[in-house]
């Protein structure tokens, strides 16, 4: 996924394309009039500026969910083998919606249901099913047609609305982050000169005190030969794969995640900055307030040094759960982009990474509304 300035080694990666301010009227309507939704058109105000978030009371809207999630799914989801094998034009027949499991533990495909039209009883559903799934791909949507107003409304059910502070945005709405690489833009070689791979595995914004929950990604504009899908792995299930003891090792163990380097990075390719960057502590191992079950909670992009030990320990054991997030190709899902799909996944359990692999001369355009939730916390270990 290429952008405009999003987080961690993207900003890295990608500082390059198209991030200076927009500074008048008259070159904003010409800027604006280049999309093909021109709501959404990526600005930057050099002049906003916004205080450190304070904390904030949350309660995932997941708890109150209908254990069966019957306001979601009305007509239950596929349960038995035959149902759960069929087609989704079969499902879609049976069910009104069809439900297709990426894997049988982690990632859902669903069609049949738009976000757009869901009330406050079937967000509490949705939270909850993307905290039991990790990530759901919803094809076919029309989100993108609503106003940003409504748009935000939507999103604030799920907690408040986190405003990135380096990433362009739409004017008037700096909540809205947005991901951009613009057709005319070619910088295939250059991005390539110093890497082999597009790979940069993260949660966004995990140095906030209060990372993101349930969070939607949704595509506006895509390449026309494709490419520029994303990547997710489930740390849950990392989690569950780990011997007891080396679970127990890891529980009481807090690191720090800032975003100093991001705000560093962005400045230095003429960006903006709209916050004083920040640091915050969490633990590596947090529990999930609905699932209540543990991940780890570590990213190479925000993720610096764990707390109490040297440097070369913490490296080390940095090193061996970001390599194991790398290489858990069993742990993985891709989510393919199609023109419509919205793609919402639960940032305290699913790292992701965007992919750069489609030629120069295209454009990817796309938009994330990222709600905060609870500081991060753990349990006690259990066996």
């Amino acid at each position: 996924m290429a952008t405009v300035a999003k987080s961690g080694a993207e900003v890295n990666q990608h500082k390059q394309l198209f991030n200076k301010p927009t500074t008048t009227a008259e070159s904003l309507a010409v800027h604006k009039s280049q999309f093909r939704f021109p709501a959404y058109a990526p600005t930057w105000d050099p002049n906003e500026k916004y205080n450190p978030y304070d904390e904030f009371d949350f309660s995932d809207p997941g708890l109150l969910a209908d254990e069966k999630l019957v306001n979601l799914f009305p007509n239950g989801l596929p349960s038995t083998d035959a149902d759960k094998r069929a087609s989704a034009n079969t499902q879609l027949v049976k069910f009104g919606y069809s439900h297709i499991e990426l894997t049988p533990k982690f990632g859902s495909e669903i069609r049949g249901i738009q976000l757009s039209q869901l009330g406050d009883s079937a967000k509490n559903d949705l939270a909850r099913f993307v905290a039991e799934r990790g990530v759901v791909v919803f094809r076919d949507q029309d989100f993108r047609e609503l106003p940003i107003p409504q748009a935000l409304k939507w999103a604030e059910h799920f907690g408040r609305q986190h405003i990135h502070p380096t990433s362009g945005s739409p004017e008037g709405y700096p909540e809205v982050h947005l991901v951009y690489r613009d057709a005319n833009t070619r910088t295939w070689d250059e991005f390539y000169a110093k890497r082999v791979s597009s790979v940069g595995w993260h949660s966004d914004v995990t140095y906030e005190k209060q990372p993101p929950g349930t969070t939607l990604l949704g595509i506006l504009e895509l390449p026309t030969g494709g490419g520029g899908d994303t990547l997710f792995t489930d740390t849950t299930e990392i989690y569950e794969r780990l011997s007891p003891e080396f679970k127990k090792r890891l529980h009481g163990l807090k690191a720090v995640h800032s975003a100093q380097e991001q705000a560093a990075r962005s400045q230095e390719g003429g960006g903006v900055v709209r916050r004083e960057p920040v640091k915050n502590s969490h633990p590596i191992v947090r529990t999930h307030p609905v699932t209540k079950k543990k991940s780890i909670f570590v990213n190479p992009s925000f993720t610096r040094y764990i707390e109490g030990f040297k440097s070369e320990e913490s490296e080390a054991l940095l090193k061996f759960l970001y390599d194991t997030i790398a290489k858990s190709a069993d742990t993985q899902v891709r989510a393919h982009w199609e023109d419509g799909t919205i793609v919402v996944w639960d940032n305290r359990r699913a790292v992701h990474s965007a992919l750069f692999d489609w030629d120069d001369g295209q454009t990817r355009h796309a938009f994330r509304y990222t709600p905060q939730a609870e500081r991060p916390y753990e349990t006690p270990y259990e066996d």
